[in-house]
C-alpha cells in the first residue's frame, strides 16, 4: 500500500507562510487589521479629511494665479530677447526714435563685469541705443582737444552721447556727473544687437586699437583685462539666449519629426503594453536580454571609438579643459568621453548581471505579480489613459511657471537715484526721474547744491521689487507643489481603482461600473486635503534640496573642506529624506483611496503594515520597478537609435528629407526623452498596480484565513506564486540556523 502523502492546501500554506513571515504584533508596529464582515474594498461612506490643508491649498492656487498677474503687468519678456536702453526703450523697434539704432552701445562697460547682470538681465550702466559701434579709440578728453581743430570728432563722438545733447565745451567732470556721453570709447563690433570690443591677438597679446593698456577721460589706468573680463559678462548672457534662439530655430524646423518619433514611441509603448498583458514572462526576460545586448554594443563602440582616437593627435586633452560647448562633436573627438561611456555602460551592464544572478527568483516573483497587474489592467483598460491627465495638469504647471518666472525676471526697471556731494542733503540715496529733475525743487535746495539723478541700478523701489527674490521662490514652491499634487492625485486615483478590483469576490463580475471615474471623484471630493498635505511636505523637502545646489555652486570657489563636507552631508540626507517621504507617501495614498482616512492616519497605517511583513517587501519591492524601467530604457533607447540614425542621415532611403539643423542633438533628445516619458507614463500604471495590489495582499493576510467565513481575495494564481517563493525562503532560512537542546530532539521527533 503507498504511504498517503499529505498535501498542504493553498489556504494552509498561506496561513503557515503567514504565521512565519509576519512580524509579531506590538507596540512598535501596530496591531494587525481585524476581519471586518461588511468590508467590500474602498470604503464608500467616507468623509472630508484633511480640510485645513485643502482651505490652505485653494488659497494658494489663487494667490498663485494673482502673483502670475502681477508680473504679467509688470514683467515685459522682451527685455530677455532684445536689447533695451536705460529707458526701457527697445532697439530698433518700429515707430520709436530707435527705429533706426538697433544696436546697444555701453557708457561703461567696465561695469558689465559683475556677474549680477546674469540674475537682473541688465549690465549697470547708462545703455543708449546707436546705428553703429565705434571703431576707433578716443576719450571724452581727446575729443574736446581735436573739437578745437575739426567739428568731425564731435560730430563722430556724440552719436554715443544721449539723444538732443549738443554742447562738446562742457566739462568733462559734468559730463560724467550727469552721464551725458561715455568717458570713452574703444573699437567695437556688433554681437547679437551689441557693441562688445574688437580684441585683436598681437604676437599673442591680446590688444584693443594695439594698446593694451590705456588711460580714461579721468586719467585713470585702464587695461585690455578689464575690457575682457566685462565683455564675458556680457557674452555670458547672451551666449545663453543665442543658444536659446538657435534651439527655437531646430525646434521649428524639425518639429514634425519630433512629432513622427514621439507617435512612434507612443505606439511602441502600447505594443508593449499589449503583449505584456498576454505574455508578461517571455516579453520581460526578452526586454532583460534586448537591454544586455544593447549594452554589449554599446560598450563595442565606444571601444572601437576608441582604438581609433588612440593616435590622433590632440584626443588626451581633458573634458574640463575644453569646458562648456554647445557641439557635441568637439566631446566625441576626446579619448576621455568614450572612457566615461565605456566606464558607465560596464558598471550597469555589470549591475544588471550581478542583479538577475542574485535575486533570480525574485526576478521570476515580480514576473508573475505583472502578470497579475495584467489581469487588472486588461478589465479596467481605462487606467492605461490616465496618464493623459496627468500629462495636461504637469504641461499646465510647467508652462504657467515658466512663463511667470521669465516675466518676474523680466519686471526690473532703471532706478535712478539723487547723488549729491553734500551729504547733509535731505534727498540724497532717493529716487528721481532724470527727464524732470532738473525742473525740480531738489537740484535748487541749497543743501543740495550739484546734486544730480544718476542712474542707480535696475529693479524698483515698490515692495513688488524689493521682494522680487522671495516672490521667485514662492513661484519655484507653488510650482513643486501643485507638480506634486498632480502626481499624488494619479496615484490615489490609480490605487482606489485596482484596490476595487483586488476585493472584487468575483472577477471581473463584482468590479464596480466605471471604477476610474469614481475613484477619480472620491479623491478629488474627499481627499484633495490629504494630497496636498503629503505633497506640501514633499515639495519643501525638495526646494531644501535646490537651494542646497545653489548655495554649493556659490561655495565652489571657496577653499574650505569643512564647508564642502556639511554641505555634501546635508544633501546626502535630504536625497534619502526625499526617497523616504516620496516612498510613503505613495503607500499613503493607497491607504488613503482604501479606508478615506486622514494622510497621517494612513501613512502612520502603511508604515505599519510594511514593518509588519518586512520580509515580503525585501522580498518583491522594487523588483518590479527594476524590470518595468528595463522596458522604458528599451523603448527610449530603441527609438534614439532609429532617431539618431536619422538625423545623422545614415538612413540612405530618406536622407533628402533631414532638415538642416544646428544641433542635431537637440531634436534627438527631445525624442529620447519623450520617448521616455511617454513610456513612464504607461508604466506607471503598471507600477502602480503592482503597490495597490501587493498592499492590499498584505491587508488580505491580516483580516482572512481562508475559510469559508472569512475567504482570500487574492486570485489563485497570485495565492500560489508568493506563497510558494515565501516557503522556499523560509525553509532555506530554517535550514541555515543550528537548533540546539530540547528543541533539536523535538523537532526531530
Amino acid at each position: 500500500m503507498a504511504p498517503h502523502r499529505y498535501i498542504q492546501s493553498s489556504s494552509a500554506a498561506v496561513q503557515s507562510v503567514t504565521a512565519a513571515e509576519a512580524a509579531p504584533p506590538g507596540p512598535f508596529y501596530g496591531e494587525p487589521h481585524k476581519f471586518d464582515p461588511s468590508f467590500r474594498g474602498p470604503v464608500r461612506r467616507r468623509s472630508c479629511t484633511d480640510v485645513l490643508c485643502c482651505l490652505i491649498f485653494i488659497i494658494v492656487i489663487f494667490s498663485y494665479v494673482a502673483l502670475g498677474i502681477v508680473a504679467w503687468l509688470h514683467g515685459d519678456p522682451r527685455k530677455v530677447l532684445h536689447p533695451t536702453d536705460s529707458y526701457g526703450q527697445f532697439c530698433g523697434q518700429k515707430g520709436t526714435s530707435n527705429a533706426k539704432k538697433p544696436i546697444l552701445f555701453y557708457f561703461n562697460i567696465l561695469k558689465c563685469a559683475n556677474p549680477a547682470i546674469l540674475i537682473n538681465l541688465q549690465c549697470p550702466t547708462t545703455q543708449m541705443c546707436v546705428s553703429k559701434c565705434p571703431d576707433k579709440f578716443a576719450t571724452y578728453t581727446e575729443m574736446q582737444l581735436q573739437h578745437k581743430l575739426s567739428k568731425s570728432y564731435w560730430e563722430y563722438y556724440r552719436q554715443f552721447c544721449k539723444p538732443g545733447f549738443n554742447n562738446p565745451d562742457k566739462p568733462v567732470s559734468q559730463v560724467l556727473r550727469d552721464e551725458d556721453c561715455p568717458s570713452m570709447i574703444v573699437p567695437s563690433r556688433p554681437f547679437l544687437q551689441r557693441c562688445l570690443p574688437d580684441f585683436i591677438t598681437l604676437n599673442g597679446t591680446v590688444t584693443v586699437a594695439n594698446r593694451t593698456r590705456f588711460k580714461d577721460a579721468l586719467e585713470m589706468a585702464r587695461s585690455v583685462t578689464e575690457l575682457q573680463d566685462a565683455a564675458k559678462g556680457i557674452t555670458g548672457l547672451v551666449d545663453t539666449k543665442e543658444l536659446g534662439m538657435k534651439i527655437v530655430e531646430d525646434y521649428a524646423k524639425s518639429w514634425a519629426w519630433i512629432l513622427i518619433g514621439l507617435l512612434i514611441s507612443l505606439a511602441v509603448s502600447l505594443v508593449f503594453i499589449l503583449l505584456l498583458r498576454f505574455t508578461a514572462g517571455l516579453l520581460l526576460w526578452v526586454t532583460i536580454i534586448s537591454v544586455i545586448l544593447l549594452l554589449a554594443y554599446g560598450m563595442w563602440y565606444c571601444s572601437m571609438e576608441l582604438s581609433q582616437l588612440k593616435h590622433r593627435p590632440g584626443s588626451d586633452v581633458a573634458i574640463v579643459e575644453v569646458g562648456l560647448q554647445s557641439d557635441l562633436q568637439v566631446y566625441l573627438q576626446l579619448r576621455q568621453t568614450w572612457i566615461i561611456l565605456l566606464v558607465s555602460l560596464g558598471v550597469t551592464e555589470a549591475s544588471i548581471l550581478l542583479m538577475l544572478i542574485f535575486l533570480r527568483r525574485r526576478v521570476r516573483v515580480a514576473i508573475a505579480l505583472l502578470r497579475e497587474a495584467s489581469k487588472a489592467i486588461g478589465h479596467i483598460m481605462s487606467t492605461l489613459f490616465y496618464p493623459v491627465i496627468t500629462f495636461l495638469l504637469l504641461t499646465v504647471c510647467i508652462s504657467y511657471w515658466t512663463v511667470t518666472s521669465v516675466y518676474l525676471a523680466s519686471s526690473g526697471e532703471a532706478v535712478y537715484k539723487v547723488m549729491s556731494p553734500d551729504v547733509s542733503c535731505p534727498y540724497a540715496n532717493s529716487t528721481c526721474n532724470p527727464e524732470t529733475f532738473n525742473r525740480s525743487n531738489i537740484s535748487k535746495a541749497e543743501s543740495c547744491l550739484g546734486s544730480q539723478c544718476l542712474f542707480a541700478f535696475y529693479g524698483g523701489e515698490t515692495s513688488y521689487h524689493r521682494y522680487l527674490f522671495l516672490l521667485q521662490l514662492s513661484n519655484l514652491l507653488i510650482f513643486l507643489w501643485l507638480v506634486n499634487f498632480s502626481l499624488a492625485l494619479e496615484q490615489c486615483t490609480l490605487a482606489g481603482t485596482f484596490s476595487s478590483y483586488y476585493w472584487a469576490k468575483r472577477k471581473p463580475q463584482d468590479i464596480p461600473a466605471c471604477p476610474l471615474f469614481s475613484s477619480f471623484s472620491r479623491a478629488i471630493r474627499y481627499h484633495t486635503g490629504s494630497l496636498a498635505f503629503g505633497a506640501l511636505i514633499l515639495s519643501i523637502v525638495q526646494l531644501v534640496r535646490i537651494i542646497l545646489e545653489y548655495l554649493e555652486q556659490k561655495l565652489r570657489g571657496l577653499d574650505n573642506s569643512l564647508s564642502r563636507f556639511i554641505m555634501c552631508c546635508l544633501k546626502c540626507c535630504f536625497w534619502c529624506l526625499e526617497k523616504f517621504i516620496r516612498y510613503m507617501n505613495r503607500n499613503a495614498y493607497i491607504m488613503v483611496a482604501i479606508y478615506g482616512k486622514n494622510f497621517c492616519t494612513s501613512a502612520r497605517e502603511a508604515f505599519f503594515l510594511l514593518m509588519r511583513n518586512m520580509v515580503r517587501v525585501a522580498v518583491l519591492d522594487r523588483v518590479t520597478d527594476f524590470l518595468l524601467f528595463l522596458g522604458k530604457v528599451l523603448i527610449a533607447g530603441g527609438v534614439g537609435v532609429v532617431a539618431f540614425l536619422f538625423f545623422t542621415r545614415e538612413i540612405p532611403v530618406i536622407q533628402e528629407e533631414v532638415p538642416n539643423l544646428n544641433y542635431y542633438w537637440i531634436p534627438l533628445l527631445t525624442v529620447v526623452i519623450g520617448a521616455y516619458l511617454i513610456a513612464h507614463g504607461f508604466f506607471s500604471v503598471y507600477a502602480m498596480c503592482v503597490d495597490t495590489l501587493f498592499l492590499c495582499f498584505l491587508l488580505d493576510q491580516e483580516m482572512n484565513n481562508g475559510s469559508l467565513a472569512r475567504p482570500y481575495h487574492m486570485t489563485s494564481s497570485l495565492r500560489r506564486t508568493i506563497c510558494r517563493h515565501l516557503r522556499k525562503g523560509i525553509h532555506r532560512k530554517k535550514h541555515k540556523e543550528k537548533p540546539r537542546g530540547f528543541n533539536y530532539f523535538y523537532h526531530r521527533t
